[in-house]
């Protein structure tokens, strides 16, 4: 990350490591145009307090100095530990650096410190060699007095079924805790937490809403694996089409690119995404803004973690305006296809060809999963208020439709269960992309608190779709075009009934469970009033939970199948046309000896590996 140099000076200049008297404003560390970014947090923040008040109330940073390390995020993975310790802004003359601790025979053992990062107060930790066969608990250490205190678990190889909750959308209109979520969370227990974005809505002042959630979350975040990605709002945009990190015209960025300084966007994105595993990547788009898609194997499972904002084309300019705003789309005679301009982007091509590399991948790995802002197509009808029916939204992965399938066929390439937010309405689809049906499942996960634009799944002649789920409690599911025109089964949804009980507004969240042994995913969908330690039956919402088997990612009907024979156990296996030179798929199996499916009646080529597709199978025999 690139400071400005009087911010570097400020921070060398620490030989004591105490917080210098004087820091840099808002205004020399993001530029004379923004001299409010995030200043609750920056220079003398103590000065600009106050109490809390009104619907979108800032917590106050001057808390007491025993509590100023706020919460800690961490992942594992292959022996390396990267965790942030998130603190409240400090003062002049108090320590700059956090001490990490792990307890050892009943005693607590220093095992690194690290200098706190001006501006957002966060410290990182990157430990190699973990031991990740045994539960370690940790303490992080500020001064003397400042203590937070968690587990670093196990990674759960020999778990049968690993558990994933996924969250997303924690409104900052309803302060406080979340307690329900956070008890439920707590007694289901999932092994690694997913928030998919807008984790605040407070977006110029992202150190003080990120601080918040973490107040909210930290006590089912301090002891699993957590994965945090910031979506529009967390980077102080109402929406977000990244085109590469151009300078954006305004916050609500149709026309593509960042509104506010890279160095804040820098600052999000370091203290919402540091702790992940490093970047496969790394280089910086335009603008020196950095980028964080990577991938995660846990447990057994191996998640592919995507920025499908980054890259994205902005609709301003590049389409006729066919509604009140760029991105929406009202006008019933529009051509879809206009729309799907050559050369738009989605995830970009880097980001498919990190996707292609990693759907052949499969080392430590028994199942695969996507986890991304926002859902690949437009499972909405109505949005914001009941009256606003629109044909299209431009501001979700539904468009631009080439970019779409491009990555639906990636995901496929790997049969990956997809996960994601951003929607505020939980759905359960399954993807097509040449038919129906023949792409992976989706859940997207409802909003934690969704008194922020709400959605509806209502299709303008209120009948079911073709195939429509015969014992479904839910009228509207069945094969379904989205106004793109791109298809989708809908399996379920959780509609909002009234927008003006917050007990009626379908908040919530998701837990998918991955069965490593058969193969089967669960996608389970509760609601935030939910207790599901008093009433676990009546927790979920009608229409879920959905099960189906991971190979079921990729539903492309078979005209023949090929018969393979190893003697790896639990092999990897890929299968090539060899006339159109496409990698079908790339997937673990059980069994040495069986059959593969293929889509015609080309020649094909099958390779074999023990975690990659090293070898090449022929008649029964690897051979070189």
């Amino acid at each position: 990350m690139k400071f400005p140099l009087l911010t570097l000076l400020a921070l060398s200049s620490l030989s004591a490591k105490v917080v210098p008297d004087s820091l840099p404003t808002s205004t020399e560390i993001f530029g004379e145009k923004f001299p409010a970014l995030d200043n609750r947090a920056t220079a003398d923040w103590w000065t600009r307090q106050g109490k809390p008040k009104g619907r979108n109330a800032l917590i106050n940073l001057d808390v007491p100095r025993n509590e100023v390390i706020g919460f800690a995020v961490y992942t594992l993975e292959k022996g390396t530990v990267k965790m942030t310790a998130q603190l409240f802004p400090l003062k002049p003359g108090e320590p700059q650096e956090v001490r990490l601790e792990i307890k050892e025979g009943g005693a607590w053992k220093e095992i690194a410190k690290e200098e706190v990062r001006y501006p957002g107060w966060s410290a990182h930790f990157h430990l190699t060699g973990w031991d990740a066969s045994k539960d370690t608990p940790y303490r992080l250490r500020h001064g003397d007095q400042a203590t937070f205190e968690g587990k670093i678990r196990r990674d759960p190889l020999d778990k049968e079924t690993i558990v994933v909750g996924n969250l997303s959308c924690n409104s900052s209109r309803t302060t406080g805790p979340r307690p329900l979520i956070v008890k439920n969370l707590l007694a289901q227990d999932p092994d690694l937490l997913f928030f998919a974005g807008d984790q605040t809505y407070h977006h110029t002042q992202h150190t003080t809403g990120w601080l918040e959630f973490g107040l909210q979350f930290r006590d089912v975040m301090r002891d699993r694996p957590t994965i945090t990605i910031p979506d529009d709002h967390d980077v102080g945009q109402a929406n977000l089409w990244g085109e590469g990190g151009i300078q954006a015209e305004t916050s609500a960025g149709p026309a593509g690119g960042y509104f506010y300084p890279p160095a804040y966007v820098n600052m999000v994105q370091r203290q919402q995404t540091w702790h992940l595993p490093d970047p496969v990547d790394p280089a910086p788009i335009k603008r020196g803004i950095t980028v964080y898609f990577t991938d995660l194997t846990y447990g057994g499972i191996s998640f592919a973690i995507l920025e499908d904002r980054k890259f994205k084309s902005g609709p301003k300019g590049k389409i006729p305006k066919m509604g009140p705003r760029p991105d929406h789309i009202n006008d019933p005679s529009y051509d879809r296809r206009s729309v799907d301009v050559p050369g738009l982007k989605l995830l970009g091509d880097r980001q498919l060809k990190f996707l292609h590399e990693w759907s052949q991948d499969w080392t430590g790995a028994q199942q695969k999963v996507v986890l991304s802002q926002t859902a690949f197509c437009g499972a909405v009808h109505i949005h914001g208020s009941p009256s606003n029916r629109l044909l299209a939204d431009l501001d979700s992965n539904a468009w631009p439709q080439t970019g779409r399938n491009k990555a639906l066929r990636e995901i496929r390439r790997a049969t990956a269960t997809h996960l994601c937010g951003d929607q505020h309405l939980a759905v359960t689809v399954r993807h097509g992309i040449d038919e129906f049906d023949d792409g992976p499942y989706a859940f997207t996960s409802p909003a934690l608190v969704n008194t922020i634009y709400g959605r509806w799944w209502h299709p303008a002649d209120a009948k079911a779709g073709p195939n429509a789920l015969e014992d479904s409690p839910l009228p509207w599911t069945g094969n379904y075009l989205d106004g793109l025109g791109n298809k989708i089964t809908m399996l379920a949804y959780a509609n909002p009934t009234n927008r003006q009980d917050e007990k009626q507004r379908a908040d919530g969240y998701g837990l998918s469970r991955f069965n490593k042994k058969t193969g089967e995913v669960t996608f389970e969908c509760y609601q935030r009033f939910s207790d599901v330690t008093k009433d676990p039956k009546n927790a979920q919402f009608p229409g879920w939970p959905i099960t189906f088997n991971s190979l079921d990612n990729d539903g492309r009907k078979a005209v023949g199948q090929l018969d393979y024979e190893t003697d790896l156990k639990n092999p990897v296996i890929q299968v090539i046309n060899e006339k159109t030179k496409e990698i079908l798929y790339t997937r673990r199996v059980k069994a040495p000896k069986g059959k593969l499916p293929v889509y015609s009646k080309d020649p094909h080529t099958i390779k074999v590996g023990p975690d990659k597709p090293e070898m090449v199978l022929k008649n029964g025999l690897v051979g070189k």
